[in-house]
């Protein structure tokens, strides 16, 4: 392979690296902090995507559609914390129960909205030439937005009040109870903010993937797999398991095929929880 050609391949894989942190670092929060198994986080990547798509159709600013995307799904998730989750923790089955029916819910409301059809948006941007290949600014912006997630996320739990708090009443909650923290109001904004990541990972990855009620199923699958391989630790957890899934699959799709790259996916990741039953950060505390 020529330089300019391998380069171009490393930054597609790496975006798609990027992408896998992205549609993640939401679950992460929600089910590797609060142990909540939320099937409908696919659904809140979709409700992100048709977000970033009806704010840019009604003002045609795409830019304007992705700052919106988080306040709206973080807005559905206190919604869905406060009528369904908040009666359910601890239940596992019943939490997996409520979210899927949720996400048939979703879906379906989606679809009667704005019909099954897939919808496309213009991938902002451009490209650039890298020798006799180009590839685009906006996989550029995906590697940086993923970075910045991450900090975002890092600098909320360890660096804030907030964080102390969230942390401890998942962690233990009955002393974070002895000392006044008010589990129930911690709970609903961890939840809120896992929740405004997925929408933000459905706005970032709209414009090159298409607009279709069930997005969600191409990623939810890919999700928990990151986040299970990861282990406890989420943000350490995700990185490495993001960075470890994405390479094998990407290295695969591009020397056979993009199925053969999604079992590749799947078999590394049994084989990791094989050897590593508790993920690769299995030896890090639970947390951030």
């Amino acid at each position: 392979m020529r330089p300019d050609e391998i380069l171009v391949v490393a930054l597609g894989m790496t975006a798609n690296i990027a992408v896998l942190v992205i549609v993640a670092l939401g679950l992460s929060v929600i089910f590797g902090m609060m142990r909540v198994i939320n099937l409908a986080h696919g659904e809140l990547i979709m409700l992100g995507a048709y977000t970033v798509l009806a704010v840019t159709r009604a003002t045609g600013s795409i830019w304007l559609g992705m700052a919106a995307a988080p306040v709206v799904v973080a807005l559905v998730g206190v919604a869905v914390e406060r009528l369904i989750i908040r009666f359910l923790y601890g239940r596992i089955l019943d939490t997996m129960l409520a979210t899927w029916g949720l996400s048939l819910v979703l879906v379906q409301g989606v679809t009667i909205l704005f019909g099954p059809a897939t919808q496309g948006l213009a991938t902002p941007l451009g490209n650039f030439s890298v020798g006799a290949f180009s590839a685009s600014w906006y996989g550029l912006f995906l590697i940086v937005m993923a970075a910045l997630l991450l900090a975002a996320t890092h600098l909320v739990f360890k660096r804030t009040r907030y964080g102390l708090e969230a942390r401890a009443a998942t962690q233990l909650p009955e002393m974070a109870a002895a000392l006044g923290v008010d589990a129930a109001r911690s709970h609903m904004i961890t939840f809120a903010f896992g929740a405004a990541l997925a929408g933000t990972a459905g706005a970032l990855i709209a414009p090159v993937t298409g607009v279709v009620p069930t997005i969600g199923l191409a990623f939810i699958a890919r999700a928990f797999m990151t986040v299970i391989v990861g282990g406890p630790a989420v943000l350490l957890g995700t990185t490495a398991a993001a960075s470890l899934l994405g390479v094998f699959e990407n290295l695969v799709s591009y020397l056979a095929t993009p199925f053969l790259g999604q079992g590749a996916l799947l078999a590394v990741a049994i084989l990791i929880l094989r050897v590593l039953p508790t993920g690769l950060s299995g030896g890090r505390q639970r947390g951030v």
